[in-house]
């Protein structure tokens, strides 16, 4: 999708900070971190949201819960706890239409973060 601002992201287009990046997904900075650690995990496979993936997304799906946990581990997040999150749709101030996770750490979280 040409318009998307990650897939212009995953392209290379627009810069950013990677942290990650394979055959199926890309992982970089946020550039407004609400946590000392906040990393976007996004699929390189456009898609909305999670509404619009299949069955045969399952493997893409499990690769991606797996790179988070490695990136919790790198990031030094993994022993004191974590947050891993999407938003979906416009009630949940989904702003980027691509599925995207977000992982954060080095803080104690509240209930209200994110």
């Amino acid at each position: 999708m040409n318009d998307c601002i990650f897939c212009r992201i995953i392209k290379g287009d627009i810069p950013s900070a990677k942290v990650y990046e394979d055959e199926l997904c890309y992982a970089f900075k946020d550039i407004n971190p609400q946590a000392p650690a906040h990393v976007l995990v996004v699929p390189k496979k456009h898609a909305a949201s999670v509404l619009e993936l299949g069955e045969e997304d399952k493997a893409l799906l499990g690769h991606i819960q797996l790179v988070i946990g490695k990136l919790a581990k790198e990031l030094g997040v993994s022993e004191t706890g974590f947050r891993v999150m999407t938003n979906c749709g416009s009630d949940a101030c989904q702003s980027v239409k691509h599925l995207h996770y977000h992982l954060l750490g080095g803080v104690q979280m509240s209930e209200k973060m994110v």
